[in-house]
């Protein structure tokens, strides 16, 4: 039946050709966008898939500029670390040489304490954006706004670690944690310790001081702070300073002043190392090892010595080449005490730079991965989102094509009412 009130084919024609104009601005605006699922509207859950991942690409180009920072920070202390190395290496020669008698000791003394001077140039310039990994000084915080402790301040922070910005962790629940990357500090200064004047309030941080005879040998025991109410529960607190007294024949002090991060057994390695440095260069035969937060004290100076302990708050920790301001080899005495320090401080020093350099290394392969990382996430972002051009480029011309007879089909269907008319002639 045949109507001039309803069109049925038109009403098709004009259905198809909706349909093929919609599909035609679909393909067109991936054609102009690049990507077949640009918003939410086209795809809810890949869109949702690809900003998640697009938020952690972004994140982890603030890790690649993090990475690289660290690793700026930790190359140059690991190049001052070597160089201090290659000076500390020089010194010992010169050291060697003072052994001699028949040399000018005063002449090697004063190019030690050249050699000294420019150690101290360097860990004072070896920092990248204010931070120094080779000095305990930070500009003069107090202990109690190191630890919370209400006593009076050192104003040292000689070890701890820098935290390096290294990767962020989505688990499956889409929670996301920060991993880093530590380097431990590497206090390589010179400068000399300086006692407090405060008073400790546990009496029993320091044990064992008493008589020895000839011959025979006593522990000392470093026990830390014990008064958890008055010392805030921390074991041992930078400035406090532990000396050891009463050593025949030793006039200079046998002391450490802890730093921030020190445990019971840095100090008796400290102790243990001044004690015999200043024993070798007085001339006196005493000796000391240590093991654990044990000082064992050897007497073979053909008389009875007695030890006395003391410990005070307040004070400022040395370098941890802290000895070397103290060698003088213009003596015999101190020549051979400094040959026996010498290589303890140039240990000091590999190691640091050996730390560095690995945390360095760690760093730099983590900045590679990171960065290969981000490729992997664009590249499946961009399977995801990214429209197929030569698809997308053919399905056009199809559409184009299926327009126009849709366009034809339509016109055709709007000409069959005038067929109606050729009846009523």
């Amino acid at each position: 039946m045949s109507s001039i009130l309803t069109n049925n084919g038109a009403m098709v024609a004009l259905q198809t050709l909706r349909s093929i104009n919609t599909n035609m601005a679909k393909t067109q605006n991936e054609i102009s966008t690049g990507k077949s699922v640009s918003n939410a509207r086209d795809n809810s859950a890949i869109w949702a898939i690809s900003k998640t991942m697009e938020s952690d690409v972004a994140g982890f180009k603030g890790i690649a500029d993090s990475l690289a920072l660290g690793s700026s920070t930790i190359a140059v202390a690991r190049s001052a670390a070597e160089q201090i190395t290659d000076l500390l290496t020089e010194i010992k020669g010169k050291i060697v040489a003072a052994q001699e008698d028949n040399v000018d000791r005063d002449k090697i003394q004063t190019d030690l304490s050249a050699l000294r001077d420019q150690i101290s140039s360097i860990v004072g310039a070896a920092q990248f954006n204010g931070l120094n990994l080779l000095s305990n000084r930070q500009g003069g915080a107090t202990v109690a706004q190191i630890v919370g402790n209400t006593g009076a301040g050192a104003g040292i922070l000689g070890s701890g670690t820098v935290n390096v910005l290294s990767s962020l962790d989505r688990d499956a629940s889409g929670n996301v944690t920060a991993s880093t990357i530590s380097a431990s500090k590497a206090d390589l200064g010179t400068q000399a310790s300086v006692a407090g004047t405060g008073t400790d309030l546990a009496a029993t941080a320091f044990t064992g001081a008493g008589a020895i005879a000839d011959g025979a040998s006593a522990t000392m025991t470093v026990v830390g702070d014990t008064t958890t109410a008055a010392r805030n529960g921390h074991r041992v607190l930078a400035g406090d300073g532990y000396t050891i007294g009463g050593l025949t024949g030793i006039t200079n002090a046998v002391r450490y002043v802890a730093r921030d991060g020190d445990t019971v057994t840095d100090i008796a390695r400290g102790l243990t190392e001044r004690l015999n440095f200043e024993a070798q260069a007085a001339g006196v035969n005493i000796s000391a090892t240590f093991s654990g937060g044990a000082i064992t004290i050897t007497n073979n100076t053909g008389a009875g010595i007695t030890t006395t302990a003391t410990l005070n708050t307040g004070g400022t920790a040395g370098g941890g080449l802290e000895i070397l301001s103290s060698i003088d080899v213009s003596t015999e005495d101190g020549a051979s005490a400094a040959l026996s320090a010498i290589e303890g401080l140039t240990q000091t020093a590999v190691r640091a730079a050996a730390d560095f350099g690995s945390a360095q290394g760690r760093i730099e392969i983590q900045s590679e991965y990171v960065n290969n990382l981000m490729d992997s996430l664009k590249s499946g972002i961009g399977s995801l989102v990214d429209a197929d051009m030569e698809e997308t480029s053919a399905r056009l011309q199809a559409l184009q094509v299926q327009q126009q007879l849709g366009i034809q089909a339509l016109s055709i269907a709007n000409q069959a009412p005038q067929n109606i008319l050729a009846l009523f002639r």
